[in-house]
Parts: C-alpha cells; sequence; structure tokens
C-alpha cells in the first residue's frame, strides 16, 4: 500500500516507521530540518522495554513529489488539519483514503473540505509517543487502534485495517466509531490534559491522589455528557480503564505536555473544549474542564523560559 503520512511529530514518526516495514511510506512535513534527519538517519523507535529498533521511511517537502496514495494518515495538529490537506492536495485522488488518528473530536468538519465523505476515516489509538531527539521517539505505550468510516459500512476499510495490523499496528474497524472517539477523550481530557498542568509524565496521574481526584473529577463530567448523547457508559468501567492505561504507559509523556514545556499552542480547544462544547449542546455542566481549558490556555500564553 502506498501511504502518506501527514505530519512527522512523535506520533506521525511512530506510525511512519512501524508502517514502513511492509508498505510504501513517505511522511511529508514542512520542517526541512525534520525531512533531512528521517531521510539520513531513518527514524529509531525506543520500545517500552528499552530496545531501539530502527526504520527507514521516506520523508519529503513536497506532496508533487509523491503523487496520488492510497492512503492519508492525518497526523498534524488539529488547527492545521484544513491547510494541511490543501497543501498536500496532490496525494488525493478519487480512490485515497485519508484517515484521522488525532487527539480529540470534530476533525472530520475540517477533512470535508478537502476529501469525499464516503472517502474519509476516523480513529482512535491507544498509542502513545513522544520525541527524545531529532529522528529518535520514545514509544510510551501501545494496545489497539480502532477505525470507522464517516458515513456507510466500515468493511471497504478493511485493506487499511489489514495493512496496519501486518506491521505491528492492531486494528479493529468499528462502526461506531463515535463511542471509541469519547473512550479516548475521557482519556485526553483528564490525564493527558493534567501532565501539560502539572509538567508531569502519566503514571503521576495515577500514583499521586490528588492528581487522580483532579482526573476523577473530569472523567466524571465527561460521562455524564456522552451519556447525554445515548452513549452509555459506566463511569466506574471507565475509570478503571484509564487506571488501566496510565499504569501500563506510567513513563509516558503526552503531545500536549511537550507543547505547554516547548512553548507550543496545543490541541486543547478539541480535547477539553471538545468537552465543553458537548457540555453546552447537552446542557450538561462542565466546570472542570472548562477550568482546565482556560489554564492551559493561560499556559501557552506563558513564556516558556520562564520557570
Amino acid at each position: 500500500m502506498k501511504i502518506a503520512v501527514i505530519g512527522s511529530g512523535a506520533m506521525g514518526m511512530l506510525f511512519g516507521g512501524y508502517l514502513s516495514k511492509g508498505n510504501e511510506v513517505v511522511l511529508l512535513d514542512t520542517d526541512k530540518i525534520k525531512v533531512d534527519t528521517i531521510n539520513k538517519t531513518g527514524i529509531r523507535i525506543q520500545e517500552p522495554d528499552g530496545n531501539v529498533t530502527a526504520a527507514a521511511p521516506k520523508a519529503t517537502l513536497s506532496a508533487e513529489e509523491v503523487g496520488e496514495v492510497d492512503l492519508i494518515l492525518l497526523f498534524v495538529k488539529a488547527m492545521d488539519s484544513k491547510s494541511a490537506l490543501r497543501a498536500n492536495r496532490r496525494l488525493i485522488g478519487p480512490n485515497t483514503y485519508v484517515l484521522s488518528l488525532q487527539n480529540g473530536s470534530g476533525h472530520d468538519a475540517a477533512m470535508k473540505e478537502s476529501v469525499a465523505e464516503n472517502r474519509i476515516a476516523i480513529g482512535t489509538t491507544q498509542h502513545n509517543s513522544s520525541i527524545i531527539e531529532a529522528g529518535l521517539i520514545h514509544h510510551g505505550g501501545g494496545g489497539k487502534t480502532y477505525i470507522g468510516p464517516l458515513s456507510g459500512n466500515g468493511r471497504r476499510l478493511k485493506p487499511i485495517e489489514g495493512a496496519l495490523t501486518k506491521c505491528g499496528i492492531e486494528t479493529q474497524i468499528i462502526d461506531n466509531i463515535r463511542r471509541k472517539i469519547w473512550e479516548k477523550l475521557f482519556i485526553n481530557a483528564s490525564a493527558s490534559a493534567l501532565t501539560a498542568i502539572l509538567r508531569t509524565n502519566l503514571g503521576f496521574i495515577v500514583e499521586n491522589s490528588s492528581a487522580w481526584a483532579l482526573a476523577r473529577q473530569l472523567v466524571k463530567e465527561a460521562v455524564a455528557v456522552a451519556n447525554r448523547e445515548g452513549m452509555g457508559f459506566e463511569e466506574e468501567k471507565v475509570l478503571d480503564e484509564l487506571q488501566r492505561l496510565l499504569k501500563q504507559a506510567r513513563n509516558g509523556y503526552t503531545s500536549i505536555y511537550a507543547d505547554i514545556r516547548d512553548g507550543r499552542k496545543t490541541e486543547a480547544d478539541f480535547i477539553s473544549g471538545a468537552v465543553v462544547a458537548a457540555g453546552m449542546r447537552a446542557n450538561v455542566p462542565t466546570p472542570g474542564h472548562e477550568l482546565v481549558l482556560g489554564l492551559i490556555h493561560a499556559l501557552e500564553d506563558r513564556n516558556p523560559l520562564n520557570p
């Protein structure tokens, strides 16, 4: 399968690296240094057990060098989706699927401007990754990846499911993919958001009683919103799963943590902001998420060099 990964951040490099072992893969990015590094030294992936594996996908600044592909994986920041798809429109042909595994919710609105609805897939993954240095990433933990069509039957995504699974990314097609999006949102809008505010790894959230109490409150609000939309989640089961994932990836750092650390804008509007917006639509209060969203935006505006 010919695959283009738009965005060579930590997750783009993780998926691009894995998929390059069984497919023709190219990573696209606007950062020439990243592109040159990948082409020169490849990608090194430090696995959770400490072992380092190597992969050698291609990388480029221009979609013109690539042409139409079978699959596009969208791994840019959510607020950059529209511009990234417009800039790389030469990748998109009549048989191209575009798959978003980005954090948060609401990405399909941007995708519809460049891609036919029946060629759009959305999904979520339990994998997490962070950049250690140029060309070297830390794979903090894994799990399943779930994908589904924006509309229609998911059977047509079978080749994508097979390609990802064959390369070590266990993938499953889910027709009710929005439920899975909510499940990932429970994690990102609670534990992940708190790692950015508290400047810590994922393990601290479950190991520290005060941090875990905050995470519980955020999950409680989000579950109430999701259930008003008819999702039927059980709060304690959601919390048990969150604890399991945090313990499994205790040494992992989140992308939102890295953004705050490095003085970049975050995807908070598509994560905490998505819960707040859904709460407003459903008339369910979300004071915890409103506070978290405000804190993250305040941290974005602070000089990253200040203590």
